[in-house]
């Protein structure tokens, strides 16, 4: 008989089939593979990558600092004494002329609110260059803007209502500064030598504020005061070395804000005030409960908190902040050898004096200050009123002088009030009505909101990605 050899094929490849589908029956595909167990990999939980940043690892030096004669000194947010007035004389003048006053030099930083601090002749200011990714402390010579020297370390900030938004703190021998995602680091003053750094994220769990921190270090003597308002609620650093000298337990679980610590002395007794996300508190800065927990009130809780405390000197402390929060006065008592707080007053933004993000300014008895946008009738007014009563305001700007969010300080008997888009108002702090000294639009500004810095007749001001160095000296 002679076979089809079509049908030998057909009969071949039908037995081919059925064998590989017999095999792949019989065959365990997964016999050679491993379950992969959480955490076997070393990974972190909950993150993909995680970035290591490696605090003060680049240095650029850009040429030597020229002598001058510039002795003033800005040292720190809210200057010599915390209270946003100029302490060292200063002769400015009253009014202005129609080239008044001079813009000396002018410099591009990263975007930003960032301020500068100033020591004899160097500013420095935190900066964030977006193009290498880095955090920059750059310091620049007060008499021309020249930069001197950098030192950064590489991280990834996102573009976020501005990124760099502190002021450094500085010493003799010394600068502190925070990053906008919690990187603290010391540098020698001059050389810009790294010296140590912490990062209070990887350490104390820190959770980042929304927009990035705006806590600006403090320095208290030889130490540096933080509060990362995570495992510790606050720690002292030698400033020296780095050695943790006390960690404050944060048993009140309260978080990081944008507002910094701000010194207190009642009864003799020196604290440290901080106005956190869950509260306000007071932490002894000497004597046998050094580092310790010494008042707290839970009665002030917002999320969003800019504005520092004012701190009155019979122990009364004035709170602020935007988004609807209004204010506070809260009254703090010494009961023995501890203290107890008392709510003396809280209303709503439209009710009395409120900030969004400046701090108001203490002076010769005074409250001044600019309403925020839920201000109602009084938005973005300057107001100025007492601490007896903080909802009854002695006079108003009026409705045709309104500032926004823009700093403000007081110098030589006068107040110099940024408007958002960089116009510089010069005001007396007259508690009985609102003088207006000058008025002058310096530049096309956008998101004018960092802290000023006068030294040496010399006002330092930004907007949000250019610095200015304005002469108003006589």
């Amino acid at each position: 008989m002679k076979r089809n050899p079509v049908n030998i094929i057909i009969g071949l490849a039908a037995f081919a089939g059925i064998s590989a589908f017999v095999f792949w029956l019989a065959v365990d595909p997964m016999k050679s593979m491993d379950i992969s167990q959480p955490g076997a990999d070393n990974r972190e939980k909950g993150s993909l990558v995680k970035e290591i940043v490696k605090i003060g690892e680049k240095f650029q030096l850009f040429g030597e600092s020229k002598s001058n004669n510039y002795t003033g000194t800005w040292p720190h947010f809210r200057g010599q004494n915390y209270d946003n007035i100029v302490s060292e004389k200063q002769d400015l003048k009253d009014s202005w002329s129609d080239d008044e006053p001079e813009i000396l030099w002018s410099l591009e930083l990263g975007e930003g609110h960032a301020g500068p601090a100033v020591y004899k002749g160097m500013v420095y200011v935190m900066d964030y260059d977006e193009e290498a990714r880095e955090d920059a402390l750059r310091c620049f010579s007060l008499a021309d803007g020249h930069e001197i020297w950098r030192r950064s370390y590489g991280i990834h900030v996102k573009r976020n209502h501005g990124m760099s938004r502190t002021v450094p703190a500085v010493t003799e021998y010394y600068v502190v500064t925070i990053g906008p995602r919690c990187q603290v680091m010391c540098v020698d003053r001059k050389s810009g030598d790294f010296l140590w750094g912490i990062d209070l994220v990887e350490e104390y769990g820190s959770e980042i504020p929304h927009w990035y921190t705006a806590q600006c270090p403090m320095i208290d003597g030889d130490k540096v005061i933080l509060a990362p308002a995570g495992s510790k609620l606050m720690i002292a650093v030698d400033i020296k070395t780095g050695e943790k000298l006390w960690e404050c337990p944060n048993d009140i679980q309260y978080k990081m804000s944008h507002s910094s610590i701000m010194p207190m002395t009642l009864n003799g007794k020196h604290m440290y005030v901080y106005s956190a996300d869950g509260g306000i508190c007071g932490i002894s800065a000497e004597g046998d409960d050094e580092g310790q927990l010494v008042w707290y009130c839970n009665e002030w809780r917002f999320s969003v908190v800019a504005p520092s405390p004012v701190i009155f000197p019979d122990g009364k402390i004035f709170l602020t902040a935007g988004y609807g929060a209004g204010g506070m006065m809260i009254q703090v008592i010494p009961n023995g050898n501890s203290f107890e707080t008392k709510v003396l007053a809280q209303y709503q933004p439209k009710d009395g004096l409120a900030c969004e993000q400046q701090t108001p300014v203490y002076y010769k008895g005074y409250l001044y200050g600019i309403m925020p946008k839920d201000g109602g009738a009084y938005r973005n007014q300057l107001v100025c009123t007492t601490p007896d009563n903080v909802q009854q305001f002695r006079w108003t700007s009026g409705k045709v002088s309104r500032f926004g969010l823009g700093p403000y300080l007081i110098a030589d008997d006068k107040m110099y009030i940024l408007g958002d888009d960089g116009t510089l108002t010069m005001v007396k702090p007259d508690p009985n009505k609102y003088v207006q000294l000058a008025q002058k639009k310096l530049f096309d500004g956008h998101d004018a909101w960092a802290p000023l810095a006068i030294v040496d007749g010399l006002l330092l001001l930004r907007d949000s990605k250019t610095m200015y160095c304005v002469n108003i000296s006589n």
